[in-house]
């Protein structure tokens, strides 16, 4: 949610400041069962379930995950429940490293992948994908960020995106390139409604 409001915190409907608000804040709980076969399916069905509950409110939903090529795109649209849902990131991370272990840095290529689904009021569904290329690394590193960002390297930093500031990490990340995409899709919905 801060990653979210930080970028989109200049979008307005007319002269006011577009309101942006979690599914708690809003009121709203559920589960949403995510059985897509993609992070776009994913991202579509999360969407679309809370467009469901709040009528009449613009509903954005992300699905992200990381995919290691050669350990065929795993984790990928899995990487939340990678190994168990409760499982820290801490030993999700170390057995991602194993199982790299002897594996060259032309291997270990890999990528953060977001997808976001805007629903409309109108029914209407956008979507935007983005991703960040870089390397899974040889041990965690950085104390920033979260999940797999300690062990993912992005090459033209030298770091790993838990190393990176929040600001490096908005302006490159495969979230804050999705929202972005979005954020000018809204611009345009917003100048309509007006």
């Amino acid at each position: 949610m801060k990653e979210i409001r930080m970028i989109l915190s200049d979008l307005k409907a007319g002269k006011e400041a577009v309101e942006i608000l979690s599914m708690k804040e809003a009121g709203i709980e559920m589960e949403i069962e995510e059985d897509g076969k993609s992070f776009k399916e994913n991202a579509v069905i999360k969407a679309e379930a809370v467009a469901a509950a709040a009528v009449g409110a613009v509903v954005l939903a992300d699905d992200s995950g990381l995919e290691i090529d050669y350990l065929n795109k795993e984790p990928g649209i899995y990487s939340a429940r990678y190994m168990g849902e409760d499982t820290p990131y801490s030993e999700k991370n170390r057995n991602l490293i194993e199982r790299l272990e002897g594996v060259r840095e032309e291997e270990r290529t890999a990528r953060f992948v977001c997808a976001i689904a805007c629903v409309l009021p109108n029914g209407e569904v956008l979507t935007k994908e983005a991703a960040i290329e870089g390397f899974i690394g040889y041990e965690e590193r950085g104390k920033n960020g979260f999940g797999y960002d300690p062990i993912f390297m992005v090459p033209s930093y030298g770091k790993s995106t838990a190393e990176l500031t929040e600001e490096e990490k908005n302006e490159i990340s495969h979230r804050g390139k999705a929202l972005r995409a979005v954020k000018e899709e809204l611009k345009h919905y917003f100048g309509r409604e007006n």
